[in-house]
């Protein structure tokens, strides 16, 4: 039975001077569930034409704006929404554990090497924590990105999210919903570990060069470095992500690559596509979608963290003037 006490208990402001405890990443998973659902339920259009794009390169040739139109003549504007739930429910649990973990794992990073160690190996601790909170993130996330992928593909194959589990349990097993996992870890890894290295380390500079730290600017004015950071963040990491993000979408295509083990199948598929188009098709949406995507992730994360009465935990310069 639910605790009636849980909501209330989840909304209450952190004692002033506490720990980062449990709760506390209890509120940064929530947090992080909420800005994933949000940014990518809203850009499931986007994502709709960019699979296709990337499935089918030579039918939707015409670009972004191009792709949205034949989607739209062809099968109308409620196919833009397809998979949207899959998108919605995925991506709640993937940012769940990933904001979440990279709390914890950074935390646990600073509480294990010091303050000033941590401070100097900070782009270390923000590459090592991202790339473990999304390996464990992307475990829960596979098989909706399976049935995501193949609902898009095949606008006719069901009619829900439940109703895609059933059938690809059905027809493939339990392996059919990672299928994909070896492709999701080579593009998400390096997508996460880029996005909050990045964004961290652009934010840093900003407040370093301003001479402040988030703890004395006002809120309106951290929030605009997380969105400015978040976009730059956004496109680094779409553009290092892209061609593992190809052959994920291929690879969920029935037939895609062929018989045999998976690796075969991913080897055949890069060889048909080819190096550069694994690169380059379907990169300008992309770069649009995660750069938007990234820049209101990290907002709404800030903004729901200070409506839960959470401080976002920062790096700080323990030699610096006022322990800053």
């Amino acid at each position: 039975m639910t605790n009636p006490e849980t909501g209330s208990v989840l909304l209450a402001p952190s004692p002033a001077g506490a720990t980062y405890d449990l709760m506390y990443y209890v509120k940064g998973a929530a947090s992080g569930g909420i800005c994933c659902s949000i940014t990518h339920g809203a850009l499931c259009p986007v994502d709709v034409v960019k699979t296709r794009v990337q499935l089918d390169p030579i039918k939707y040739n015409s670009g972004l704006i191009g792709g949205f139109r034949t989607v739209v003549a062809e099968e109308g504007i409620g196919a833009l929404a397809t998979g949207l739930g899959a998108t919605a429910f995925g991506y709640f649990i993937q940012g769940w554990f990933k904001f979440g973990g990279v709390e914890f794992f950074k935390i646990q990073a600073v509480e294990a090497l010091g303050e000033e160690k941590a401070w100097d190996l900070k782009t270390p601790i923000y590459l090592g924590a991202s790339a473990c909170a999304e390996f464990i993130a992307d475990v829960f996330l596979c098989p909706l990105e399976a049935v995501r992928i193949r609902a898009v593909s095949d606008p006719n194959w069901s009619t829900g999210l439940a109703d895609g589990f059933g059938k690809m349990l059905k027809q493939e097993g339990v392996g059919g919903f990672y299928a994909g996992f070896a492709p999701i870890l080579c593009k998400q890894i390096p997508y996460t570990m880029a996005k909050f290295a990045v964004q961290g380390s652009v934010a840093d500079y900003i407040y370093a060069t301003q001479g402040t730290t988030p703890a004395q600017c006002s809120a309106n004015y951290n929030l605009g470095i997380s969105l400015f950071s978040g976009v730059i963040a956004g496109v680094s990491a779409a553009v290092i992500s892209h061609p593992a993000d190809t052959l994920l979408s291929k690879v969920n295509k029935k037939g895609a690559g062929g018989e045999g083990a998976m690796m075969t199948r991913l080897m055949n598929i890069a060889r048909e596509t080819g190096f550069v188009k694994l690169c380059t098709v379907g990169l300008l949406p992309r770069c649009i979608m995660i750069g938007t995507l990234t820049a209101g992730q990290f907002g709404i994360f800030d903004t729901v963290m200070a409506a839960l009465g959470a401080s976002k935990f920062h790096f700080h310069n323990p030699n610096a003037e006022g322990g800053h």
